[in-house]
């Protein structure tokens, strides 16, 4: 009887060991947690940019406009027989 009670007691104490010092411990859990919650905000934020490129890409694709705006506005350009006006403030 003795030798049962002693097992039990020995099976506690490495249970124990394991549940919050071993492999998979719970401290150990909750450090997996928060790198989990940081590589999902990590993830949707590149998600939300390449949607944004995604749309870009098809508005570029879709027409002539979306061109000229960006050569408008980036490269500075006009059209042949129109006028420019700059305003400074």
């Amino acid at each position: 009887m003795k030798s049962i009670i002693i097992l039990i007691i020995a099976l506690i104490i490495h249970f124990q060991y394991r549940l919050w010092l071993g492999d998979a411990s719970v401290s150990q859990i909750s450090d997996y947690r928060q790198q989990l919650d940081e590589l999902n905000k990590e993830a949707q934020e590149k998600k939300d940019r390449n949607d944004a490129l995604y749309a870009e890409v098809l508005d570029l694709r879709r027409g002539l406009e979306t061109i000229e705006e960006r050569a408008r506005y980036e490269l500075g350009m006009i059209k042949e027989n129109e006028t420019f006006f700059q305003v400074l403030e």
